[in-house]
């Protein structure tokens, strides 16, 4: 039996390897495909987003299908699905296209990911053996965001772009026929069909929002368009949430977020993968266009974010159940805002080895202590046979934070990016190439290379983006601290014990 649910654990982390590989390889492309395919600043948020909206947008409906049909058949069909669209964005040529097929495997991974947390706690129901086993998917998870950049780095010092996805496809066929060998099925059959109408103006609201943020440089942040954009954003929120409060059969049972564990948890997971992804989305380039290291040389040095994450996230997995969630989500909460606030300090000439890995070793502690405790405390809200629908919720946190981090934190740069090139030396430039380089940092960096008098400019202009958005992200992720301080329930264990234990006969009683 143990042999069984070894199989079962490494089979479910091996799904979820992949659709998080997925979620941060393309960044380390992203120079790479702003050359090749000739893609701006918002084509390359979008190449990043598409997947990560298509994630959000669906991954509640699918964690419902997923319960009511069969978790097993779920994830085979996600895992085929994904293979072919990795193998469709490996083909394709133009930017436009590509956004396309991210769109695809982001549905795909939505099918995919809220089987792996359902599996998990139908096969592993003691409350023990349950948290070691996701403090083991926390770890992968943690390491497949953070191991992209280097598994693109390897691929892409030897191939052209578009190898990264056709890495993902041999590892996503193997775990399909892995889950058809080693899973059993498992279903809730008394699951109620499907919310359309929460579905579509869910996804209408999240695309809205993403879409306004992404389009906001280009058009003004105090612009019509904007203005209108996050006006309709919150129109459509506000009737998802009156719509789900009255229909019989919600998609998101909207009073769960009454419940601290649940409410407070998300939030805590929502600004955690924000912060991730919109730092993943800035230091890549950072890297490489700032710093001129080579795309293997690039994710060789995020390797210890990777790290710090997967030890944090099997320590956070243990102490949650001692010392406290609270605890432990907020003592996380506050080194991963130190970290960024530090981040926002970083120059042309910071020490590697001084300063960025001090910085990135404690925003993956931060993130490890995070990600696990709060995850353990959505899915203790509901019984196993509803995990789909708190592993939806958990998931659809996860990709909504690292939806608008890219969108958000890639917004706020590329704002302050044009505004200091218009402000420098680029300024000379004829206005249709001054415009360009505005919108695309690959440009601004070739101008430079042909003249050497703008690097400076294009360093210092570059460097006051990241600097604004990263103090953004970490005053953001101090709130999310206090936050976590005042709502997160303290010690639970007595509680969930009591629920693990079977009921007692009268006789017993």
């Amino acid at each position: 039996m143990r042999n069984h649910k070894a199989a079962i654990l490494a089979t479910v982390c091996a799904a979820v390897l992949a659709i998080n590989l997925d979620t941060t390889i393309v960044n380390v492309a992203l120079p790479s495909m702003s050359r090749e395919l000739s893609a701006g600043t918002r084509q390359l948020q979008w190449v990043v987003d598409g997947y990560n909206l298509a994630f959000a947008g669906l991954v509640l409906a699918a964690g419902s299908l997923s319960d009511r049909f069969g978790r097993r058949p779920a994830l085979i069909v996600g895992l085929v699905g994904f293979a072919l669209a990795s193998t469709a964005g490996a083909l394709v040529h133009s930017a436009d296209a590509l956004v396309v097929a991210r769109f695809a495997m982001g549905t795909c991974a939505a099918l995919i990911f809220p089987t792996t947390l359902s599996i998990i706690s139908n096969t592993f129901r003691e409350r023990r053996e349950r948290a070691a086993a996701l403090g083991i998917w926390g770890a992968v998870v943690g390491l497949g965001v953070a191991t992209g950049p280097i598994t693109g780095g390897v691929l892409l010092e030897h191939f052209y772009w578009g190898s990264v996805f056709w890495a993902l496809v041999p590892l996503a066929l193997l775990t399909a026929v892995a889950a058809f060998l080693f899973v059993p099925e498992s279903r809730d059959p008394s699951v109620p069909g499907l919310d359309r109408v929460g579905l579509v103006l869910s996804v209408a609201m999240l695309a809205t929002l993403t879409y306004t943020i992404i389009e906001a440089p280009s058009h003004g942040w105090s612009s019509v368009a904007t203005i209108g954009g996050f006006v309709a954003a919150a129109a459509l929120l506000t009737t998802f949430v009156l719509w789900e409060r009255r229909t019989t059969h919600p998609m998101l049972d909207v009073t769960l977020f009454k419940d601290r564990r649940f409410s407070a948890a998300s939030g805590a997971v929502t600004v955690t993968f924000f912060a991730l992804f919109g730092f993943i989305f800035l230091v890549t380039q950072y890297f490489q266009f700032v710093r001129g290291y080579g795309t293997l040389s690039t994710g060789a040095r995020i390797l210890p974010v990777a790290l710090s994450i997967a030890v944090a996230s099997v320590v956070g997995a243990a102490l949650a159940p001692r010392i406290g969630t609270k605890i432990v989500v907020t003592t996380g909460m506050v080194l991963f805002g130190a970290a960024f606030l530090w981040i926002s300090t970083a120059s042309v000439t910071t020490s590697y080895a001084h300063e960025v890995v001090p910085q990135m070793v404690l925003m993956g502690l931060g993130m490890g202590l995070i990600s696990t405790p709060a995850t353990e405390s959505i899915l203790l809200v509901l019984p196993p046979a509803r995990a789909g629908v708190g592993s939806a919720v958990n998931d659809a946190t996860r990709e909504l934070g690292g939806t608008l981090g890219v969108a958000v934190v890639g917004s706020v740069f590329s704002s302050v990016f044009g505004a200091h090139l218009a402000s420098g030396s680029y300024a000379a430039l004829p206005g249709d190439l001054l415009g360009r380089a505005q919108g695309s940092v690959g440009i601004a960096q070739a101008a430079a290379v042909q003249d050497p008098r703008l690097v400076t400019a294009f360093q210092d202009s570059f460097l006051a983006g990241m600097s604004t958005a990263c103090t953004v992200v970490g005053v953001l992720c101090l709130a999310g601290a206090v936050g976590a301080a005042f709502l997160l329930p303290g010690r639970i264990r007595a509680q969930v014990e009591i629920e693990d234990e079977p009921v007692a006969t009268p006789a017993a009683a």
